[in-house]
């Protein structure tokens, strides 16, 4: 019973938050012509005032983001062309993104550097996990042992150090920037203010629910290396 209980509990925390982000984001996606500007129009006008003229808007299907690399704001077709409050905020959010790298934050820098190793050491980790089998049967020493460890850790446990990081910097990109933008600049209909808040918290948390799968799955490695 208190195996089922963890289990339930384990489920919870790990995909809760990212239904409760979907959630969100779709409950304030109605009124679709909530404001008479869309998406990007915010984010333009944003970037324009932030001193971030050079900084483009641009539509992507891979989810909303800032590119730190190509200095560049993507929003999503929905939150690009639209005018519901969710495209307004969501726009906010990533502009806010653009400004902690104009002020050079810290963990952003941090981020985006860790996102540049992540990649080639999760490539690395995943081949010396093939390899370690091999090394096994040909030495049948410890150091089969000491591959299998260092190549979990750099295929799963990179990935999990870059959403740790991830989470400061998008609370700080919602609560220390755009919403500050959005209720000095009287962007938001009287009234809006704190289901913003709502949205940009699901933003920022998007990143947690990631973090808890990797966690997870870093557990679930441990279990199988120590059988």
């Amino acid at each position: 019973m208190l195996w089922l209980i963890g289990g339930i509990v384990l489920v919870a925390a790990v995909f809760g938050p990212s239904l409760w982000v979907k959630r969100v984001l779709q409950k304030y996606s109605k009124p679709a012509d909530r404001y008479s500007g869309t998406g990007g129009q915010l984010a333009r006008e944003l970037l324009d005032r932030c001193g971030l003229q050079s900084v483009p808007v641009e539509l992507t299907e891979a989810g909303d983001h800032y590119d730190p690399i190509a200095k560049c704001v993507r929003l999503s077709k929905e939150h690009l062309e639209g005018n519901s409050l969710t495209a307004i905020t969501v726009a906010a959010h990533e502009v806010g993104h653009a400004t902690q790298d104009r002020d050079k934050y810290p963990a952003l820098r941090m981020r985006t550097a860790m996102v540049a190793l992540a990649i080639p050491a999760q490539k690395m980790g995943a081949g010396m996990l093939m390899l370690a089998p091999v090394i096994a049967l040909l030495t049948r020493t410890p150091i089969a042992g000491v591959f299998m460890l260092l190549g979990g850790f750099l295929s799963l446990g990179t990935g999990t150090l870059v959403h740790m990081l991830t989470l400061p910097m998008e609370m700080n990109a919602s609560f220390a920037r755009a919403l500050p933008m959005l209720e000095q600049g009287e962007y938001l209909i009287e009234g809006d203010v704190p289901h913003a808040r709502k949205i940009l918290k699901a933003c920022a948390w998007t990143y947690a629910a990631a973090s808890l799968m990797s966690l997870l799955n870093i557990g679930r490695w441990w279990a199988v290396l120590r059988r």
